[in-house]
């Protein structure tokens, strides 16, 4: 198995001294001499924050590429959250590696995904957050719904005066397309809803879609 070795600190302190970087790549270096795993290379970001993506880091990125593409079969850390800070990109990480046919090796949380064990945690993971976004999506849902029954409008609040939201409900009701409503706005040069003085055919559908929101809300507050 060819390692590919990754150390990262956020610090510039950090980096000066070295003690940090030196630590974890002991740690590689030891796991991969006891598991009889050739350590190809080491990848090192000194003073790179965890939020940045792992794919957006300066060492890391070039790494995931040349993993992808085959040039090595392992990608080792001795702390997980060297590679990943949050759950969401270390999930990211576990299933590009799934996709792509490499591993993913963090030595103290024992997490490796060369072995069946390893390979399990990545469909629990997955599963689990599956799980998560459908229940977020349906809980949004809900209350959207229960909103909107209240007569509370949804979206962003009304910055256009009524009498051009009227003009163009106007238009559009008169047959005019939205690439023509659109070009007589800017003709007349009528500031959009953020203060721009650009019109869109889809700039005319949004306020078209605000007008017939603002209508079903009422429809829905006088039906209560």
């Amino acid at each position: 198995m060819k390692v590919v070795g990754y150390c990262r600190v956020s610090t510039g302190r950090q980096a000066d001294s070295g003690a940090g970087l030196e630590a974890q790549e002991a740690s590689i270096r030891t796991a991969c001499d006891s598991r009889g795993w050739e350590l190809v290379r080491v990848a090192v970001d000194p003073a790179v924050s965890a939020s940045k993506r792992p794919e957006d880091r300066p060492e890391l990125g070039p790494v995931l590429d040349a993993l992808d593409r085959g040039e090595a079969d392992v990608l080792m850390v001795a702390k997980v959250d060297r590679a990943a800070r949050s759950t969401l990109d270390l999930l990211h990480l576990l299933q590009r590696a799934e996709k792509r046919g490499w591993a993913f090796v963090a030595l103290d949380v024992m997490l490796d995904t060369s072995t069946p064990v390893g390979e399990l945690v990545v469909t629990i993971s997955g599963a689990i957050a599956r799980w998560e976004r459908r229940i977020i999506g349906q809980r949004t849902a809900e209350a959207l719904a229960v909103k909107k029954a209240q007569g509370i409008r949804l979206g962003r609040p009304v910055a256009l005066s009524e009498d051009v939201r009227n003009r163009i409900m106007n238009m559009r009701t008169t047959g005019n397309s939205l690439r023509a409503i659109a070009d007589t706005l800017n003709a007349e040069q009528v500031p959009t809803a953020q203060g721009g003085g650009k019109w869109h055919a889809s700039t005319v559908r949004a306020v078209l879609t605000s007008v017939e929101l603002d209508a079903a809300s009422a429809s829905a507050a006088s039906a209560a």
